[in-house]
């Protein structure tokens, strides 16, 4: 079926005030701060920055706290890849001795900005040998932390870490799976004799089905666990049904997200009598009307709640938000049509066109905050992600390598053939047949899968 003639096509303007506090700050080389001390003293950004990484030693909380704030806010005005090529092993090493202090030696503004600093380090390398350093040396922290659930005020900000360094410096699916199940093991733990169970707060649910769903949408094949796909898209239907608002919010996106990919398609036998199936066919196929009975459950939620009333104090933007969200889910479940998205950066137009591409770009804006669009400015990583390519990187309208892939290309971890590059791959040739006129509806295949 076609698309609905009604269907929305949406406009996400950034506010003016972000794009010229970002823009204007790249033309300032001099910072008013001192990170140890507090006497007011003109640096060059460099300077600052080198400054800001000695102070990661300092004793005083505050002052580390102080420098790691220093050292974000200069992430976000420039992509500062000169630093990072040559202090990225230093500043990651000291954001880890941050976070494996725990809760006891490290507050918890330290641990969340060391968790934020690690992010921005990752997007920063982008592919390569350092990306999976970062990988490599965070994961087992971060895993560690989670499980301990020291403070839970922190864990949101870790998530975000965690599947930052994931989408960069993760080599194939299976690390990917195993940061999706860190992050599940938060709000389902796994209980044991030691392991306590806690009533997860809105928040944390919402933080965990966001950071989960961001590195789903980077999967191009799904292992068919009929039982861990019953119970997650049971779950997550369940979430449908809670009272908070973002938890309906993100549950909605990522049921989406996992009917785009083709989940139930999976499960579906070939048209046979039950006497010609085999024993593996019979059991998928028992999975596929057992999951098509959820899809029509979910359905139905969908439709409430993209009609649902405000109520007592409603707060009215957020009722539009779900609203028009849960309208685009029940089209796409009707039509198979994905909302499209231009975004303007800067002068340039930005767009997506599927749940995963919309999903990924929402979860990189809000974790950039202010950086976000200097870096979908500058920060050829993020081209490569959203094939998008700012006016002032045409030269003449040839095509090149941007540094970003020949940093993959040049890198052995190239040659393990990285699921999110195969990706990557598709997301650009599904570019190149929208130019042709061909109109893409996922972005990714039924082959991939």
């Amino acid at each position: 079926m076609g698309k609905r003639n009604s269907q929305r096509k949406k406009a996400a303007m950034l506010d003016s005030d972000d794009d010229s506090s970002v823009s204007s700050s790249s033309t300032s080389r001099t910072d008013h701060m001192s990170v140890s001390g507090t006497e007011e003293v003109h640096f060059d950004q460099d300077t600052l920055l080198d400054q800001a990484l000695d102070a990661l030693d300092e004793k005083r909380g505050a002052t580390r706290e102080k420098a790691l704030s220093t050292i974000i806010e200069a992430f976000n005005s420039n992509v500062q890849h000169q630093f990072v090529e040559k202090k990225f092993a230093t500043l990651l090493h000291q954001c880890l001795a941050s976070i494996k202090k725990g809760s006891k030696k490290a507050s918890t503004t330290e641990i969340a900005l060391a968790s934020h600093t690690i992010g921005m380090l990752a997007l920063t390398v982008g592919c390569g040998d350092n990306a999976r350093e970062i990988f490599e040396e965070s994961i087992r922290p971060l895993d560690e932390y989670l499980i301990s659930k020291l403070d839970l005020t922190n864990i949101p900000s870790l998530l975000k870490c965690l599947a930052i360094i994931t989408f960069v410096g993760g080599n194939d699916q299976e690390e990917t799976e195993r940061s999706m199940d860190i992050m599940w093991r938060v709000i389902h733990p796994k209980l044991g004799s030691n392991v306590v169970a806690v009533k997860p707060s809105a928040a944390l649910i919402t933080a965990v089905v966001s950071a989960w769903s961001f590195l789903l949408s980077t999967m191009s094949e799904l292992k068919l666990n009929s039982k861990n796909w019953q119970n997650s898209i049971s779950y997550l239907s369940s979430l449908l049904d809670k009272e908070d608002r973002p938890v309906r919010i993100a549950a909605g996106e990522a049921l989406a997200l996992i009917f785009e990919i083709g989940i139930i398609e999976k499960f579906s036998a070939d048209s046979k009598s039950a006497s010609d199936m085999t024993q593996e066919e019979s059991k998928l196929q028992e999975s596929y009307i057992r999951i098509q009975g959820l899809k029509g459950k979910v359905i139905n939620q969908v439709k409430n709640l993209s009609v649902e009333a405000g109520g007592k104090g409603s707060d009215k933007k957020d009722l539009n938000s779900q609203r028009n969200l849960f309208r685009d889910i029940g089209e796409f479940f009707e039509y198979h049509c994905a909302p499209e998205i231009s975004m303007k950066i800067g002068g340039d137009s930005l767009q997506t066109s599927s749940w995963s591409q919309m999903m990924q770009l929402n979860f990189l804006k809000h974790f950039l905050g202010k950086g976000f669009i200097k870096h979908m400015q500058e920060n050829e990583f993020l081209h490569d992600v959203f094939d998008f390519t700012p006016r002032r990187y045409l030269n003449n309208n040839e095509q090149r390598m941007s540094s970003g892939e020949k940093r993959m290309f040049k890198s052995p971890n190239s040659l393990q053939n990285k699921a999110r590059t195969q990706l990557l791959n598709k997301q650009r040739l599904l570019s190149e047949g929208r130019n042709l006129g061909h109109y893409a509806a996922n972005m990714v295949d039924d082959e991939a899968i």
